[in-house]
């Protein structure tokens, strides 16, 4: 089968590529609206670009009237913003925080989330979260259907049970993210294997990396 992308829609592109691009990790920011409102939206167009600068990218898309989300808004004033990961845990909750509301209302109040404060930004972070980025904007590229931000990484939060500082390792039996898989759909992530090229011994166990 081949399809030819310019004898198709923007609807029909997008549906093909975000349903096959899969699974893609989840971005649930935190910004600040300009009456102090903390707005929280889940992602999945989102990755990280590098470590030095460290680096992450979010793709956000335009309303249909053109308009910017109140993320795009609050992150093109104010430069600042928060990337969280989402676990199994809290997975129904940054769902939730997709639906619509109103700018003056916080979907962290709607959906019961918990705020902590950042160390090197002014949007706060949340505290159910295993992880949060605090994030200062890097550079915006512009298309016409989105926004992509590229955000410079300041300050990592984690669980304490997750990450071992000694040897700069991730423990894995602790961290089970969840990712986007299209539409409505999730996938989790607990079923990991290694593959190896021949003969090579494996230096981590499995459930750190």
């Amino acid at each position: 089968m081949n399809i030819d992308f310019s004898a198709i829609t923007e609807h029909q592109r997008y549906k093909l590529m975000a349903s096959l691009i899969v699974p893609r990790p989840i971005a649930l920011v935190t910004t600040l609206g300009p009456d102090g409102v903390v707005n929280a939206a889940p992602f999945s167009m989102f990755n990280m670009l590098g470590e030095e600068p460290p680096i992450v990218m979010i793709s956000i898309n335009r309303l249909q009237d053109g308009a910017l989300k109140d993320t795009a808004v609050n992150i093109a004033r104010t430069g600042e913003f928060v990337v969280h990961l989402a676990d199994e845990d809290i997975a129904e909750q940054m769902h939730r925080c997709g639906e619509r509301h109103p700018p003056d209302v916080s979907e962290l109040d709607v959906v019961g989330f918990t705020v902590l404060p950042s160390l090197a930004v002014k949007p706060p972070r949340i505290a159910e979260a295993p992880v949060a980025f605090e994030c200062t904007l890097w550079e915006t590229l512009e298309t016409d259907s989105r926004q992509i931000f590229i955000g410079q990484v300041r300050w990592l939060h984690a669980r304490d049970e997750l990450i071992d500082t000694d040897a700069w390792r991730v423990r894995l039996q602790h961290y089970f993210p969840v990712a986007r898989f299209g539409a409505s759909f999730y996938v989790k992530t607990r079923e990991r294997y290694s593959l190896a090229a021949q003969g090579e011994v494996r230096s981590t166990a499995i459930d750190e990396m």
